[in-house]
């Protein structure tokens, strides 16, 4: 494996906050060389790969991200250009967590039903967990509002046509992101589906 840093590489690196030892980590990752057992055997090696992943630079599961992948291709790059180091989609993030239900207490077609959750929850790990999910690129902002919005609306429509709570089912937003729960209601939007809202007690989907 060979790495050609230039010293105008190595100077955007430390100005991002990047390490050789994450460099070099990154590209065995890239080149499919299997990292576990030196992360098995080094607590510094260990250290350097969850700094791989804190930086978003690779996924949970030990695959690369977009933000990895722009990074390999700027070392690559024979131009003199500025590394863009990528920000948390803060406002993003917000705007979704303020969408997620805060209790499993709602009124829906003029009937109210009690619950005793509180749903949002850990939002610090909410906001890192969400910016992974777009950092890996499967899904965008407005398809996992849009699958929270599915979600929470068949919940509530079906909690009035069985009269009964069904948001109260609803996990809290840090294991909802973890389970990646949006998936299904991502996929059933893709196909055309719709829940609309009727005036009888009950859900057209």
């Amino acid at each position: 494996m060979k790495l050609n840093i230039t010293p105008w590489h190595y100077e955007e690196l430390i100005k991002k906050s990047y390490s050789l030892d994450h460099i070099f980590l990154l590209k065995l990752i890239h080149e499919n060389y299997d990292v576990s057992a030196l992360v098995e055997n080094s607590l510094k090696i260990d250290a350097i790969h969850q700094g791989l992943t804190r930086k978003g630079l690779i996924t949970d599961n030990g695959a690369l991200t977009t933000i990895g992948v722009e990074l390999l291709v700027f070392l690559d790059s024979k131009e003199e250009t500025k590394l863009v180091k990528r920000k948390s989609a803060t406002s993003d993030f917000e705007l979704w967590y303020k969408t997620f239900p805060g209790t499993d207490t709602f009124t829906h077609k003029g009937k109210t039903f009690t619950g005793s959750r509180n749903l949002r929850q850990n939002p610090a790990d909410c906001r890192i967990k969400f910016d992974k999910i777009l950092i890996e690129g499967e899904y965008t902002t407005k398809e996992l509002i849009e699958a929270l919005k599915f979600d929470v609306l068949q919940k509530k429509e079906a909690s009035v046509q069985e009269n009964t709570n069904k948001l109260k089912y609803m996990q809290n937003s840090l294991t909802y992101l973890n389970q990646r729960s949006y998936e299904p209601y991502i996929e059933l939007i893709k196909e055309g589906i719709q829940i609309k809202e009727t005036q009888s007690n009950g859900t057209d989907v």
